[in-house]
């Protein structure tokens, strides 16, 4: 099989955007849901969700809105909120995503709201991709394995010829592993400040900024 064929999807929020924008969106949403939240709480908050790497809409609004909240209702309005500014594009992702694009095919596979792709527009990297699975155009998120296995049908390709870049283990590094792709685990955004040796165990490379993606994906190459 040629190197070519092979693709390698990446999430948006943390491996492409800063995460920051849609924190604020949640923030905002718990508010605007009735929570009485300080912003020392809220960061605090979402600070230990990032260490647990455990739903973190639901501890969210479990801690904010207390018990039984209607998680669904506060994403609703999260993202109504939920829009990337021109700023929130990290700086090592134009060079390293046009480094990819001359060896690998690269897919978005992301939980995002439909503005997604006209951020990416704007930024001037939409046309670097050739596969697009967003949750809000097809009606399923990750961690779903099924969102997983659309990702390969439209792209063409086996499990094993698929790499996924993800910064959460909990919606991106383990479901991608259980549909049989290689990952790729990015420490920005929503990945935890200090990962524990067992986190850093789980995926199959760990980088902290894009641009060692290019030298992590020859490296599980060799490896295979």
């Amino acid at each position: 099989m040629s190197r070519r064929r092979e693709i390698v999807f990446l999430d948006v929020g943390g491996p492409i955007y800063d995460d920051v924008w849609y924190a604020r969106a949640l923030l905002g949403a718990l508010r605007e849901l009735g929570a009485e939240v300080t912003e020392e709480d809220f960061w605090r908050e979402y600070d230990g969700c990032r260490r647990a790497q455990a739903g973190i809409r639901r501890a969210l609004a479990a801690r904010f809105l207390g018990a039984g909240a209607d998680v669904v209702e506060l994403s609703a309005r999260a993202r109504r909120r939920w829009r990337y500014p021109p700023e929130a594009l990290y700086a090592d992702v134009r060079p390293a995503l046009e480094r990819l694009a001359s060896r690998y095919r690269l897919g978005v596979l992301a939980n995002q709201p439909d503005t997604t792709r006209s951020a990416l527009e704007r930024d001037g990297i939409a046309l670097l991709f050739d596969v697009w699975v967003i949750s809000d155009e097809i009606g399923r998120e990750k961690p779903d394995p099924r969102i997983f296995a659309h990702a390969l049908s439209v792209a063409g390709c086996e499990a094993g010829e698929a790499t996924y870049v993800g910064n959460r283990l909990d919606i991106d590094i383990r479901p991608a592993k259980s549909a049989g792709l290689r990952s790729v685990w990015i420490l920005r955004g929503e990945a935890p400040p200090e990962p524990t040796a067992e986190q850093l165990a789980e995926p199959d490379a760990v980088i902290r900024s894009l641009a060692e993606l290019p030298d992590a994906l020859e490296r599980l190459a060799v490896a295979r």
